[in-house]
């Protein structure tokens, strides 16, 4: 799968899309992943970044650069939000959670590799060779 075929089929879908981010906005947000010892943005994500800044298909979300404010009460949280909201969790040290729906968490490592979590215990479910596989697979939990 590539980034242009994911953002189509979440169109087709229906998925909410954020402003793309400058390159300014990645690199101040790759700064502050560094300060909490979070793995910093792989080249995919940097990329995805330019052309859309998160995603929310439902109850999944791609975490974005920004705060999404949507109709409803809650904001989507940054991926600098989130990610300081667990710095605290040991299993995710390394780690950068870009990626929720109601039953699992997505994250990556500082090598790029995207991992599904469990929602509770936040084990290793399942590995991912393909990032875009990932995030479709982030954004689809979210719709079911």
């Amino acid at each position: 799968m590539t980034a242009q075929e994911l953002l189509d089929t979440m169109h087709d879908r229906g998925a909410i899309f954020a402003e793309p981010c400058s390159s300014g906005d990645i690199n101040l947000l790759n700064i502050n992943l560094q300060k909490i010892r979070a793995a910093t943005l792989p080249k995919y994500i940097t990329e995805f970044y330019t052309t859309c800044g998160g995603i929310n298909l439902g109850s999944g979300y791609i975490f974005g650069p920004r705060e999404v404010n949507r109709t409803i009460k809650y904001p989507i949280p940054s991926i600098l939000q989130i990610n300081q909201d667990l710095t605290n969790i040991p299993s995710l040290r390394g780690k950068t959670v870009f990626g929720k729906n109601d039953l699992f968490w997505f994250v990556f490592d500082a090598f790029g590799k995207c991992e599904m979590l469990d929602n509770l215990n936040l084990g290793t479910l399942r590995k991912y060779e393909d990032p875009y596989r990932a995030m479709f697979e982030c954004l689809v939990g979210g719709k079911i």
